[in-house]
């Protein structure tokens, strides 16, 4: 059993160093191992959240196609630079939004360079916006109706006795979230030296390249024409959404036959593909495009990753399920909160927490570990911003011509810890007591 679990975590670690899309395949490797090699029985892959993602990244890159994704980014920008003093809350903000409407956290891609660009013109450290923006573009996911952590986590109660819907869900999960991102914004709010303080910022401003590097560029989406296409693409996909909560909190809605509804996995696809069909046809979205944009692509990148992650996952807990239970049924059950732990630390090894999710969830259950709990830990998933190699925390350090946003010479020494540590804690306990407080 521990030879086998050094299989799994092997194949993790692995993974994570390469990345992307290796870090599905390689799990491909640890689980051709546990089946040929230890003849463990194959888990079940997790195909339902593997087409949710499709259906959702494929309403979302024909949005980004159509020109729909630069007019929110837009109208954020309108926002952070009418009042960039406040850019430190303000822009987590965005971020935030941004992932709970489409979904994914691949969208700040765009929004991070301008968040830099304001807080350098107003003489704001810009690691103190770009640190706790980054950290807000993913914890956003637990909070988005479409976003496989969180349809996961629905299905997979609803299959264990814990009847929740996706509107419930939201109820705990963002004012919790919008808590954490708050508290780890204001201790973000003096962190660093100001620029105008910093000896090593100070040095770089002598030499006359660098100077014109950091104030010599302009990040702007404000001198784009957006067409009306674009705004009516935004149109559609916030319609969609819409009826996908209703759906979600009016289930009596929803078509029935002997005797039992539809489930919101498949609504949610229906609803997301004629949405994206609706796009192409009305807002001349091209599907080349959506196909070669990032939104797309990261998405399916994510596909891969889970398909592999989940697949391994589940077939080691599958086979050690007795022995999960015997192991941690004494200390769940007088400290269930403890399951948080467990939650974060495989997040931190497999980068998604739709993964986490559908991985390690089913074995909380069986644990019994109660549904309300569960939901009350849910902003646990989020741990990857530990070890700072995920996308959107490099591209953060790039986009950020100050140099203030860092990784650190000790790797864990990043710019990310300590935001992504407070908000992720604050975040925890407020979905906890929410949760004990409603259900």
């Amino acid at each position: 059993m521990i030879i086998q679990l050094l299989v799994v975590l092997g194949a993790l670690w692995v993974g994570s160093r390469y990345g992307s899309l290796a870090l599905g395949a390689i799990s491909g490797i640890g689980l051709a191992l546990l089946v040929f090699g230890f003849g463990l029985k194959p888990g079940t892959p997790p195909t339902d959240v593997i087409y949710i993602i499709i259906a959702a990244v494929t309403c979302a890159g024909i949005m980004q196609a159509s020109g729909g994704m630069d007019w929110l980014i837009q109208i954020a920008e309108k926002m952070l630079r009418k009042h960039p003093d406040r850019i430190t809350f303000l822009a987590p903000l965005c971020t935030f939004f941004l992932t709970v409407l489409v979904g994914t956290g691949h969208v700040v891609y765009t929004l991070m360079p301008i968040v830099c660009d304001i807080a350098l013109k107003k003489g704001i450290r810009p690691e103190r916006p770009c640190g706790v923006a980054s950290i807000a573009s993913q914890v956003g996911i637990t909070c988005s109706p479409i976003a496989a952590a969180v349809v996961a986590f629905v299905s997979i109660s609803n299959t264990n006795g814990f009847d929740i819907t996706i509107p419930q869900v939201l109820m705990v999960s963002i004012p919790a979230c919008l808590c954490g991102l708050m508290a780890a914004a204001a201790a973000s709010y003096h962190r660093g030296l100001d620029l105008d303080k910093d000896p090593v910022f100070q040095a770089r401003l002598k030499i006359p390249e660098q100077r014109d590097y950091i104030y010599g560029n302009n990040a702007t989406t404000l001198d784009k024409v957006i067409p009306v296409e674009a705004k009516r693409a935004v149109y559609i996909f916030l319609a969609a959404l819409c009826v996908i909560v209703l759906f979600a909190a009016v289930p009596s809605l929803l078509p029935s036959w002997d005797g039992k509804a539809l489930k919101m996995n498949l609504v949610i696809q229906i609803v997301m593909i004629s949405a994206a069909a609706l796009m192409i046809i009305f807002c001349k979205a091209s599907p080349k495009k959506a196909v070669a944009g990032p939104v797309w692509q990261s998405g399916m990148v994510a596909v891969v990753a889970i398909y592999g992650i989940a697949w391994l996952a589940d077939t080691y807990f599958s086979n050690y399920m007795g022995e999960m239970q015997t192991m941690l049924t004494d200390i769940v059950r007088q400290y269930p909160w403890s399951i948080a732990i467990v939650f974060f630390l495989v997040s931190v090894l497999i980068n998604s927490q739709g993964a986490v999710v559908v991985a390690m969830l089913p074995l909380a259950y069986s644990l019994g570990i109660a549904g309300p709990v569960l939901l009350g830990v849910l902003p646990s998933v989020y741990g990857y911003f530990f070890i700072p190699n995920y996308p959107s925390d490099i591209a953060t350090v790039n986009f950020d011509r100050s140099g203030t946003t860092v990784i650190g010479k000790y790797l864990l020494n990043h710019s990310f810890m300590m935001p992504g540590l407070i908000c992720v804690c604050t975040s925890t306990i407020v979905a906890y007591l929410l949760s004990m407080l409603f259900y």
